[in-house]
């Protein structure tokens, strides 16, 4: 199955979208996708010892081989685990050529560093700080996510752009394959892209307006001090509750709102119990637009800002 691109986007996004129709691969249509340099995307099945990729067209067999697997494979900046990882996934490529075998069967010659040179050069290369985009979590370190910005194009979320409320590790947050929203932070001279999430999920604000106080909700419990229990009660809003034994990062925890104070952008709590194994939360994006320029995390009248900027 065969998912043609009018616009780029990172791997399998595509197939999620209705508005794209699948068809089944016809040598006609690749003949014609390889005159036009159009950029296509299908399921990795195969990646064979030497690392050519084998793809499914339906009905005829498309191969990539390794060094035109992505961009820095030949040069030997990108590692083989960026194609082996691919089996089981959508890909992004072009068509180079359409051969037939000895047998007569006909079959694909793909290039995937081709379809990232296209998208790079035509999409990510005029992104401007600022920019909201559709991204997908390709693999989690404990620095950041790794994202999937573009027919494979990778660009770094760092941890402490991920959300307001801390956590220990970007699996609290995400999980790999997950389609996000995300902004371009920074662009280095190289053309390397770093990215922000945490100013699209909302101001305390934004945030607080959710609860009430007498209200008992579900939290995650993100850090265990002296003084009490950081509770998150949404990526970009945590309160404090007070100190109680038993209890360990991680745990999820039904909480009752004892008070709002918005002078001090302060929630204050008390665990009523814990529990696991719950249900990870959707995204929620209070930010809709197209770019963002400055963001105030905090109300105007308090002490302490939290504020970033774009340019």
């Amino acid at each position: 199955m065969v998912i043609k691109m009018s616009e780029f986007y990172p791997e399998g996004f595509l197939k999620k979208k209705s508005v794209f129709n699948s068809r089944l691969a016809s040598i006609s249509a690749l003949v014609k996708a390889r005159e036009l340099n159009t950029i296509l995307e299908a399921p990795v099945i195969m990646c064979d010892s030497e690392h050519n990729m084998t793809v499914d067209l339906g009905g005829v067999r498309g191969i990539i081989p390794r060094e035109e697997g992505a961009i820095g494979i030949k040069e030997g900046i990108t590692k083989d685990i960026a194609l082996i990882s691919r089996v089981g996934k959508t890909v992004c490529f072009t068509v180079t050529d359409v051969l037939t075998k000895d047998d007569g069967r006909f079959f694909a010659v793909l290039s995937r560093k081709n379809a990232q040179k296209i998208c790079y050069e035509e999409y990510i290369s005029r992104l401007k700080p600022g920019d909201i985009i559709d991204a997908k979590i390709t693999h989690l370190e404990n620095f950041g996510a790794f994202c999937d910005i573009g027919c494979g194009n990778i660009a770094l979320l760092p941890i402490d752009r991920i959300s307001v409320s801390r956590i220990s590790h970007p699996s609290d947050r995400f999980f790999s394959g997950q389609n996000i929203k995300a902004i371009v932070s920074r662009i280095e001279d190289n053309g390397r892209i770093t990215l922000s999430h945490k100013e699209l999920l909302g101001t305390w604000e934004e945030n607080v307006s959710l609860f009430s106080v007498g209200e008992t909700v579900t939290g995650v419990i993100r850090s265990v001090e002296d003084y009490g229990v950081f509770v998150e009660l949404t990526p970009n809003l945590a309160g404090l509750a007070e100190p109680r034994e038993g209890i360990k990062v991680g745990q999820y925890t039904g909480v009752y709102i004892k008070n709002i104070i918005p002078e001090k952008m302060k929630v204050k709590l008390i665990i009523i119990d814990t529990f696991e194994n719950a249900k990870q939360t959707e995204i929620r994006y209070f930010y809709q637009g197209d770019s963002i320029k400055e963001f105030y995390y905090s109300p105007g009248f308090c002490e302490k800002q939290i504020t970033s900027f774009f340019a």
